[in-house]
């Protein structure tokens, strides 16, 4: 069934905790959103894959190879496979992360 929907009405908020939802998951990527409370993170690690955040709610600070970016709503930043990243809320945010397993 196709059905048009706004990101933000398919995850909420969660005082205290990070919540995800997969989208969309094959052989050759996902598609997941993730809605952090202020504070949460995901502490540092590694993929063997590219990937994206698509923030489309508030504002999070992204860390690649330990050089902090701040992402607001609307913005995209590319997470390079094999480089150390890493997510923090410094506010409430929401995002679609987008992985790539083949190329």
């Amino acid at each position: 069934m196709i059905e048009v929907r706004s990101l933000d009405t398919l995850i909420q908020y969660q005082e205290g905790s990070i919540v995800s939802k997969t989208l969309l998951k094959s052989n050759g990527g996902s598609l997941t959103l993730f809605a952090f409370d202020k504070g949460q993170e995901l502490s540092e690690h590694t993929t063997p894959f590219d990937a994206g955040i698509l923030v489309f709610d508030g504002e999070a600070e992204i860390f690649i190879d330990q050089k902090a970016y701040t992402v607001k709503s609307g913005e995209w930043i590319t997470l390079p496979a094999n480089h150390p990243h890493a997510v923090k809320a410094s506010k409430r945010f929401k995002m679609a992360l987008v992985m790539i397993k083949s190329r």
